[in-house]
């Protein structure tokens, strides 16, 4: 049957993240390796005694495998607040006395801060590392549907969000990490998923060799969530017309900087290895923030000249941009998690286009490689 041309699947990423060829999965399936292939393609829309097969042979729901895409409406909207339009704004909608609402996801408001609902109480230790939780509600099922992300991007709270829409029993909790903190914390087994965008000059390779150290002697597979832009975030309109790294410290400019085991301090500390610049030299080196955004604001509000950060923070916070390097940022997923159902429930989501509009409306973001695998380890 031809494709229907609103009609997207997951097949290819889902079936390469078990490690299966088209063949494995077709001998599985009871279907032909040209019908794997067809569906993946976009050229064949299956039956639906193909689809039940084809979920079944990889142990997930068939509408992970497959969703309509059709246009989306545009909507008259008030704007909560003035803002000058250069380039596309994101935006957060609700409908007040009859009227819709457009508020401005600029700077600050564009993240939330808000507290996070407890599960349990903690009572008492049992031992130094264990204790004994009282649960607040006895809605077992959300906590055994809870997927645990270890990162630093803003964007894995986009994606997150997205996936809970998708499918609304299950529930992403993201912990705040850099890279290195999260690939530890995958390896201490207090995460399914970490996030992380580290560069290895001796290799050339993103991510992999970091993973391969780490996690020695326990298999996981790679998975790419987008390449983005890498560089110094600047004052808006960057009136000082700096180019380069050895700009800012010629003009003795102050740099933010970010705390060990991130990627964005590897980052500063490798570009001034480049351009031959002690560290103390810097000013600013020492003085240590430990996300995104709180280099965005340092910057936004003049407490440093500059920061290194990605070129989608740069747009969220009307700064200046510099690029420096294009990075790739991964998932890395333990094997053993892999046919975990909610594990799987949130994987899929990496092709469904409120993901990627969610992505692409950052700017700064390359996802054409999203949701492919990598590497395995």
């Amino acid at each position: 049957m031809k494709q229907d041309s609103d009609l997207r699947n997951n097949l290819k990423s889902i079936r390469t993240r078990l490690g299966m060829s088209q063949q494995d999965l077709a001998n599985i399936a009871g279907v032909t390796r040209q019908t794997i292939s067809g569906v993946e393609s976009g050229q064949y829309a299956p039956s639906v005694a193909i689809t039940l097969k084809l979920a079944k042979a990889l142990g997930c729901q068939v509408e992970d495998l497959f969703w309509l895409e059709q246009d989306l409406p545009e909507i008259e909207a008030i704007l909560a607040k003035p803002v000058t339009i250069n380039q596309p704004l994101r935006v957060s909608l609700a409908r007040v006395g009859g009227q819709w609402i457009a508020y401005p996801l600029v700077g600050k408001e564009a993240f939330r801060q808000d507290m996070i609902p407890a599960d349990g109480e903690a009572e008492k230790h049992i031992d130094a590392n264990t204790v004994k939780v009282r649960l607040l509600d006895d809605n077992l099922e959300a906590l055994h549907n809870t997927v645990v992300i270890a990162g630093c991007a803003p964007v894995i709270s986009l994606w997150a969000r997205a996936t809970e829409r998708w499918h609304p029993q299950l529930r992403v909790h993201f912990t705040f990490a850099n890279s290195m903190a999260a690939l530890h914390s995958l390896c201490r087994g207090e995460a399914h998923i970490a996030g992380m965008h580290l560069y290895d000059p001796k290799t050339g390779e993103h991510n992999v060799p970091f993973v391969r150290e780490v996690l020695a002697g326990k298999s996981a597979v790679v998975i790419t969530l987008g390449l983005w832009e890498e560089g110094l975030l600047v004052p808006s309109g960057n009136p000082k017309g700096w180019e380069t790294l050895s700009d800012l410290v010629k003009a003795k400019a102050t740099i933010i900087n970010r705390e060990t085991g991130a990627g964005s301090r590897m980052l500063l500390e490798r570009k001034l290895q480049e351009a031959q610049i002690p560290f103390d030299t810097v000013k600013g080196f020492e003085h240590i923030v430990t996300s995104h955004q709180d280099v965005a604001q340092a910057v936004a509000f003049g407490l440093a000249d500059a920061g290194i950060s990605t070129a989608s923070i740069a747009t969220t916070f009307g700064l200046g941009f510099i690029p420096l390097h294009q990075s790739r940022y991964d998932l890395v997923i333990l094997k053993e998690y892999l046919e975990e159902s909610p594990i799987q429930q949130l994987l899929s989501t990496l092709g469904h286009r409120m993901v990627h509009s969610q992505l692409e409306v950052l700017g700064g973001y390359d996802i054409s490689k999203i949701g492919e695998v990598v590497a395995t380890v």
